[in-house]
Parts: structure tokens; sequence; C-alpha cells
């Protein structure tokens, strides 16, 4: 359920709304918009009476929400969310490249990368340090070691970072360094996981799951949502068919489809989509061409070295034909880089 508040609401009036939305056992979340201000109410197991709180001061409506993503959906909040990750903002005009190795190996490796990806534009930067691996016998990441690499990165080039969050067990930890988590593919369903995510204060990255529909990957991020962070940038990364030229399958279609249906930002990963670097490059532009909000691409310095998904991975010459080739399109885009 959604209450409409009038747009000239008192402070007063939004927390006699927040209160009785309480009292009734409820949870509300305040969404504030640009045109108007609007609480969405969660936690009930059966319908409501909406006449409760259609009386109160300065409410112009109380809206049922039909979809059972309520906080996520457009229904909700009719404008853009726009989730800003330290002066990064995703969801405007702006196309958002995030670019960095698959995994963080060393100091040498984040230094030689780090320069060129400044150097091509690069905004975000992005490493695993504990690597979910389909084998327990492959390279697992650095963990708070690699944590301290991509710290050491951001102090020397003012380049945020992403990283990804494989358990409640490290989360904390990686609380202390990130400045956005990132949820794999592999978890988008782990509800413990995505439980704990909501109650952080940092902006979150939720890879679809390589077999989900669209209403299961809204919904995960609906429990993100229901625990109080807001700020979700929502990623396709490819789906599993029966395909083989590709490693996964590009889901375009998902990202006018999202637009439509939901206010979160979402941007496209065609490293995992293709598997195989020669293709990232189409894909990429195919994304934004589609409206996406930007991309994260794998890049490493020597990718025939890399540990970990090097086949996928850029040279850092191929990242500087992708951010010239973006450049020439977005203004046909009506976009910006």
């Amino acid at each position: 359920m959604l209450v409409v508040m009038s747009k000239t609401a008192s402070q007063q009036s939004i927390d006699t709304v927040i209160k009785a939305i309480k009292d009734a056992g409820l949870i509300p979340h305040c969404i504030p918009g640009t045109i108007r201000t609007a609480i969405g109410v969660t936690g009930n197991t059966g319908a409501i009476d909406t006449e409760q709180f259609s009386t109160l001061p300065d409410v112009i409506q109380v809206i049922r929400v039909t979809a059972p993503y309520k906080l996520v959906s457009r229904e909700i909040k009719p404008e853009n969310t726009l989730v800003t990750v330290c002066g990064v903002v995703f969801g405007n005009k702006q196309i958002q490249i995030i670019a960095g190795p698959c995994a963080v190996e060393s100091r040498e490796q984040m230094n030689i990368l780090s320069q060129k990806l400044q150097d091509a534009g690069v905004k975000m930067l992005r490493g695993g340090v504990f690597k979910p691996r389909t084998s327990p016998y492959s390279f697992q990441g650095l963990a708070e070691k690699g944590l301290e690499i991509l710290a050491e990165v951001r102090e020397k080039t003012g380049i945020p970072f992403v990283t990804e969050a494989v358990d409640t067990e490290t989360l904390p930890l990686i609380e202390q360094y990130a400045d956005m988590l990132q949820i794999g593919a592999r978890n988008m369903q782990n509800y413990s996981l995505l439980r704990a995510v909501g109650k952080s204060k940092k902006p979150i990255l939720l890879k679809r799951g390589i077999s989900a529909t669209l209403e299961e990957f809204f919904m995960a991020a609906e429990y993100i949502m229901a625990e109080g962070n807001y700020n979700i940038v929502l990623c396709e990364r490819g789906i599993r068919t029966f395909t083989q030229h590709n490693r996964f399958t590009l889901d375009i279609g998902i990202i006018p489809t999202v637009k439509q249906l939901s206010h979160l930002p979402i941007i496209v990963d065609p490293s995992h989509s293709a598997g195989i670097r020669d293709k990232v490059i189409a894909l990429s532009l195919g994304a934004v061409s589609a409206g996406a909000d930007g991309l994260i691409v794998e890049v490493h310095p020597y990718p025939e070295k890399a540990l970990s998904d090097g086949a996928q991975s850029l040279y850092p010459q191929q990242l500087e034909q992708l951010m010239k080739k973006l450049a020439i399109i977005a203004p046909a885009l009506d976009r910006c880089m």
C-alpha cells in the first residue's frame, strides 16, 4: 500500500502518518520524491483498512500496490531513483562505467591497472576479494589483503570501488572497506544475505541470478528494500539458455522492461554474458542503446595470466576503444559520459 502526501505536507504530518502505520503493526517506508512524498507500507498479511490513513492530515490518496514487489515498483515511486556512490550517480543521463579485474591478485596488478582505468575515464573500480568459484581448488581471492589493496588504490586515485559480499560472516569486514556492496548471481536468492545488506548503509549492486525471472529479480531487491536500504542498482549479467556461442544469453529486453516497471537503475555486465573478450564491446553498445544506466566490465593488464575469468577480460586498450565508441553514440541517445 502507498500513502501519498500533499506536496506541501509538513514534517509533522508525515511523522503522524508514520506513527499511525507503526501503531497498526505495519512497517513504513518514507520515499521522498521531486513531485510528492509517499510512504510505502509493508508488513501486512492481509487486506489493510485504508480509511485509518486516508483521513490523516495532508494525506491526498491511499493506493493499493498491485505488484508483488511493492517498494521496487514504479507504482510506489513514479520518478527514477538516483543511487550515488561517492559522487558517481546511477540513474541519470550519464553512462557510468565500472571496470576492473574479476579478482584482485596483487598490489602490482592493481597499481598498473588503476592508472590505465583512470586514463580511460572510468569513474568506479571493481575487484573481487572473496571469490565463490565453481571449483574449490580455484583461486578463492585475497580476502582482507585484497580489500586493503583496493583501499590503497582508492586513496591514490580517488576512484571508489565495489566488491562482492559472498556471505553474512565476511560482510562486516567488507563494509569497513567497500564503497558499494555487490550481491552476485549465485547469491541473488540468499535471503539471509539480502536481509543483512538491507540493514547496511552502503549502496548495493544486485546481480540477476542465471535462471531468475524478472519477478524473482525484483523480489530479491524487495528483500533489501524491506530492511530499509533503498540504494540499489540492478545488474543484468546474462541468463542460462540453450545457446552455445556465448557463456550466457544477455537479456537485452529486460532493460526497457525494468525501466517501465521499476524506478531502480539497471546496469549490464557484458563480460559474464559473453565469456570471451571479443564480444564484450558489441554487447556493451547494445546494452547502452537499450537504455542501460551503465556497464560493469572486466579488465586485466595481462588477461592471459589472470587467475580467474581471463578469457572474458578486456585488455586496457580494448577498454579505451569501448569508451571512445560510447562517447560517440551517447549524444544520439541523449546521454553523456
